[in-house]
C-alpha cells in the first residue's frame, strides 16, 4: 500500500513548502492594519490574518519532511497544481471567515475567484469593509495573476521538476524564452509583472487617487482580476466626481491591456523590440478583436456624445477580452442591447493572450482553430491527399498542439453547458443569465448577467460548480480532471 501511494510523498513536500511562503504571504495585510489604524475604524483583529498563518505554517511542518525536493513525473505535477491551488484558497478563505463573518463557502469562493482572478464576488458594501481584509483580497488576485506555482518557482529553486511544474500550471504554446533556463525566465517575467503594476500605481497616485487604492487598483488590474474596493468598480471615481476621473479610466484600459498581452511580447518591446505588438498572428488578431467589438458595441449602445460612447465600449471590451472584469457601467445595464451582451459573451470564451494574465481559451488558440477550418476546407476543394498544414508565424503547429486545443475547446463548451444547465435547474433565473455565470466563472471574467445579490443568494451546488469552472478555467482543464481519476491516485 505505502509504494502503490509512494508517488504522493513528493507532491506534499512541495505542499509543505508552498505553505511555508503562504503563511508569510498572509500576514501582510497586517502592514496595512498597522498604517494609520486610527483612520479606519472597521479594522478587524490580527488573530483574522494571524490564525491562516499559523495554520499555514503547521501545514508546512507536518507536510514538508524532507529537506531536498524530489522529483516529480507529470502526473504528480498535475496533482500538485490542482491540489495547491484548492488548499491555499482553503486557507486563504480565513480571513474573510474571520474579518467579515461570511459563511465559509462564500469565504472559499471569494478565494478561489481571487487567486484564479476570476472577479466574481459574494461581497457588497466593499466601501465600508476593513481596509486590511479588502487589501488581502487584492492581494489573492496579485499572486494569481502569474499564478501561484509560478510564484512559488521564482522564489525556490525546485531542482530538475521546475518546468514540469510550470508545464502543469499553465500551458503556452510557442513562448520563447528571453533568457536560458526556466527560472531566470521567471523572474524576468515576474519583474516586468511588477514593474508594470508600480507604473499603473504610480500613475493613479498622480490622477488623484490614494495610494491605498492606486495600489489595490494595481495589483487586480495587471492581474486582469477586476476586485475594486469599490462596489461601483471603476464607475466610482466618475460618481464620486474626480476631476480626472477620464484619465483615470483611461489609465485602467492601459493597464488591461498590458496584461491582457503575452509577457514574452513585453520583453521584446522593452528590449527595443517593437515591431512584437504586431509582427505575429496573435497580436494582429487580438487588435482586430479589440477594434472590431470596440466599434460594434459603440454603435449598437446607447450612450450619449460618440467620445463617451467609444470610451465606455472601448473600456468594457478591453474589460471582458482580457477577463479582467471592471465595469464603469454593469453589462447587464439597458444601454447595452442584446447586440453588445452576445459579443460579451463571445469575448468571454476568446480571452486575452497566451502567455498573459487573462482567462478565456486565448487569443492565439482561436486563430489556430480558424486555420483548422481553413485547412479542412482545403482538403475539400483540393481532395483529401492534399498536403495541408496549420501553419502559424511560418512554424508547423505540432498535430499533438491541434489534438490538445480541439480537446481543450470541445472541454470549455461540455463545462459552458454543464454549468449553464446546473445554474438553470437550481434558480429561477433567465436562459441568458443562467448561461452567462458558467461563462464567466470558466472565462474568469467577473461580469456576468447575474447581479451579485441574486449570485449570493444562488444554490450551493451552482456556487460549487462555478468554483470547479474558475479552477478549470485557470489551470486549462487538465489538472482539475486529473483530481477525478482514480489512476492519478494510484
Amino acid at each position: 500500500m505505502r509504494n502503490r501511494f509512494a508517488h504522493l510523498l513528493p507532491v506534499l513536500d512541495y505542499l509543505g513548502a508552498l505553505f511555508w511562503i503562504f503563511g508569510l504571504l498572509v500576514l501582510a495585510p497586517l502592514i496595512v492594519m498597522g498604517a494609520r489604524a486610527q483612520d479606519w475604524p472597521s479594522e478587524v483583529s490580527i488573530l483574522t490574518f494571524v490564525v491562516p498563518a499559523a495554520i499555514a505554517f503547521a501545514l508546512a511542518l507536518a507536510l514538508k519532511r524532507k529537506a531536498a525536493f524530489r522529483p516529480l513525473d507529470q502526473r504528480g505535477a498535475m496533482l500538485l497544481c490542482a491540489l495547491g491551488w484548492i488548499v491555499i484558497s482553503a486557507v486563504g478563505a480565513l480571513p474573510f471567515c474571520i474579518g467579515l463573518k461570511v459563511s465559509y463557502l462564500d469565504a472559499y469562493f471569494e478565494t478561489v475567484s481571487g487567486f484564479t482572478t476570476t472577479g466574481i464576488t459574494m461581497l457588497t458594501g466593499l466601501e465600508e469593509m476593513p481596509r486590511s481584509v479588502i487589501f488581502w483580497r487584492a492581494l489573492t488576485q496579485w499572486l494569481g495573476g502569474l499564478g501561484i506555482l509560478a510564484f512559488f518557482l521564482t522564489v525556490v529553486s525546485a531542482g530538475g521538476s521546475a518546468h514540469v511544474l510550470f508545464s502543469a500550471e499553465s500551458h503556452k504554446i510557442f513562448s520563447k524564452r528571453p533568457a536560458p533556463g526556466l527560472l531566470n525566465t521567471l523572474r524576468i517575467l515576474w519583474a516586468i509583472y511588477a514593474l508594470f503594476t508600480a507604473l499603473v500605481a504610480v500613475a493613479l497616485v498622480l490622477e488623484g487617487l490614494s495610494v491605498y487604492d492606486a495600489v489595490a487598483h494595481s495589483f487586480t488590474c495587471l492581474a486582469t482580476g477586476g476586485y475594486s474596493p469599490y462596489d461601483d468598480s471603476i464607475g466610482h471615481y466618475r460618481a464620486a466626481g474626480y476631476a480626472h476621473f477620464v484619465v483615470i479610466e483611461y489609465t485602467i484600459i492601459a493597464g488591461m491591456l498590458l496584461g491582457g498581452i503575452n509577457f514574452f511580447i513585453h520583453y521584446r518591446v522593452l528590449t527595443g523590440g517593437l515591431r512584437a505588438l504586431w509582427d505575429n498572428m496573435e497580436m494582429r488578431l487580438f487588435w482586430i478583436i479589440v477594434a472590431g467589438a470596440t466599434a460594434l458595441v459603440a454603435w449598437d449602445a446607447q450612450f450619449g456624445k460618440a467620445s463617451e460612447s467609444l470610451r465606455y465600449s472601448l473600456f468594457q471590451v478591453v474589460s471582458i477580452m482580457t477577463s479582467t472584469g471592471y465595469v464603469t457601467e454593469s453589462i447587464a445595464s439597458p444601454v447595452f442591447s442584446a447586440l453588445s451582451k452576445q459579443i460579451f459573451l463571445i469575448l468571454m470564451v476568446v480571452g486575452g493572450c497566451v502567455g498573459s494574465t487573462s482567462g478565456g481559451i486565448k487569443v492565439l488558440r482561436i486563430g489556430v482553430l480558424f486555420k483548422m477550418i481553413g485547412r479542412e476546407l482545403h482538403r475539400l476543394t483540393h481532395g483529401s491527399s492534399a498536403v495541408s498544414l496549420v501553419v502559424v508565424d511560418k512554424e508547423i503547429v505540432d498535430p499533438e498542439e491541434i489534438h490538445r486545443i480541439a480537446a481543450l475547446f470541445f472541454a470549455w463548451i461540455f463545462l459552458l453547458a454543464l454549468g449553464g444547465a446546473v445554474t438553470a435547474a437550481m434558480s429561477d433565473l433567465g436562459p441568458m443569465e443562467a448561461a452567462s455565470g458558467m461563462f464567466s466563472a470558466l472565462g474568469n471574467i467577473g461580469p456576468c448577467y447575474i447581479s451579485v445579490k441574486a449570485m449570493t443568494e444562488l444554490h450551493p451546488l451552482v456556487k460549487i460548480t462555478y468554483i470547479i469552472g474558475m479552477l478549470a478555467g485557470r489551470l486549462e482543464v487538465l489538472p482539475v480532471l486529473m483530481l477525478f481519476s482514480r489512476r492519478a491516485w494510484r
